[in-house]
């Protein structure tokens, strides 16, 4: 199994390496899906919060039954309207700026319609980065990285994974680009455009 020399379960936390497991990670270049894959039955403790537990965390009824945010109307996700953001003069654009800073202010997060971009663009790029994800974990690994300087499509996983206590269960793909036009040979086959 992947890492499993070096990856740590609960019970072994007076011997937890904490750095060590980091290291192992972070050299393996495979990812939380990488780990998944090598058939892990116990989360590392690098991506287990000491202060959090499933008990803790679930919003339950009277009757203990969880509840989603779907269900708790204070827990929705913003949903914000870009219709009107081009508007200079009727004031769309700042209405839509406001609404994007109190979303990423109070909640992290938020969703948004009316941005203009086709159904079919967004179903292929989200093919696209499933199929670079469910690719092998030797392809993967071209790609894995932190240069964030002088690469422009990177793949790792918590971009801040050396700097938090508690590292968060997912792999990224980042794709920067400035104001030149991309070069898709720079991207995965699965992500060219």
């Amino acid at each position: 199994m992947l890492l499993s020399s070096t990856m740590v379960s609960q019970e072994k936390l007076q011997d937890y390496d904490r750095d060590a497991e980091i290291k192992a990670f972070e050299d393996s270049k495979a990812g939380v899906k990488g780990l998944v894959d090598a058939g892990l039955t116990k989360i590392p403790n690098l991506f287990i919060h000491e202060n959090l537990s499933l008990n803790n965390n679930i919003n339950c009824s009277n009757n203990s039954t969880p509840t989603s945010m779907v269900e708790d109307p204070e827990k929705t996700i913003p949903l914000i309207d870009f219709k009107g953001i081009d508007d200079k003069i009727g004031g769309g654009r700042e209405e839509v700026i406001e609404q994007v800073k109190n979303a990423c202010e109070n909640y992290g997060f938020f969703q948004v319609i009316n941005h203009g971009i086709p159904l079919h663009v967004m179903e292929e790029m989200l093919e696209g980065i499933r199929m670079f994800h469910e690719q092998d974990v030797l392809v993967k690994k071209d790609y894995y990285s932190r240069d964030y300087d002088t690469k422009h499509f990177l793949y790792n996983s918590n971009f801040n994974l050396f700097q938090v206590k508690v590292a968060a269960w997912r792999d990224t793909m980042t794709f920067i680009r400035g104001s030149s036009t991309p070069n898709s040979q720079e991207l995965p086959p699965f992500c060219r455009f």
